[in-house]
């Protein structure tokens, strides 16, 4: 199963990279092929800083390459998460905080 993670980036330490990082490879380890939207600076050829509406872009074709979504905590008080959130349930993929991703892999 493919799981995009959702949270929030925006206005949070180090865009909250080291907890994209963790659920990466807490879903990594239960099997899950994981999607992880902080890899869009792979994709960022030009060195610098692009707009939020770039980086949603780039996570939004991620969202629908998926089967679910892992949210982070805080995911609800994110535009982009929100978004994301949102364009995932319209398409019915299995949405679910990201501690219940754990769980009920155990």
């Amino acid at each position: 199963m493919k799981l995009y993670i959702a949270g929030p980036m925006t206005g949070v330490p180090e865009f909250n990279y080291p907890a994209f990082r963790t659920a990466e490879s807490d879903l990594r380890a239960l099997g899950y092929d994981v999607l992880n939207p902080i890899t869009a600076e792979q994709h960022n050829t030009t060195g610098k800083p692009q707009s939020w509406e770039w980086y949603m872009r780039h996570a939004l074709r991620m969202v629908v390459a998926s089967d679910g979504v892992s949210l982070l905590p805080g995911w609800s008080m994110s535009r982009g998460a929100q978004l994301e959130h949102h364009v995932a349930t319209q398409l019915g993929l299995d949405v679910r905080p990201h501690l219940n991703w754990i769980e009920d892999a155990a």
